[in-house]
């Protein structure tokens, strides 16, 4: 859970940083801040998903 966290802060704060350069100092530009930080969550999400479902195919089933 702890790799999860750390993950997505560095995540947020690098669209945050995307957001600010694309935009220029005027404004955040928040949509593509958010975009790319619910990429980085599908993406935390989806590898999560994955590696429940190989434990699961590791499981004995003959005990």
């Amino acid at each position: 859970m702890k790799r999860l966290a750390t993950s997505l802060a560095f995540f947020l704060v690098l669209a945050l940083v995307i957001g600010y350069v694309v935009s220029g100092p005027a404004f955040m530009d928040w949509g593509v801040a958010g975009g790319l930080f619910a990429v980085a969550v599908a993406g935390e999400g989806f590898r999560f998903w994955l590696r429940r479902s190989r434990a699961k195919k590791r499981q004995s089933s003959g005990i």
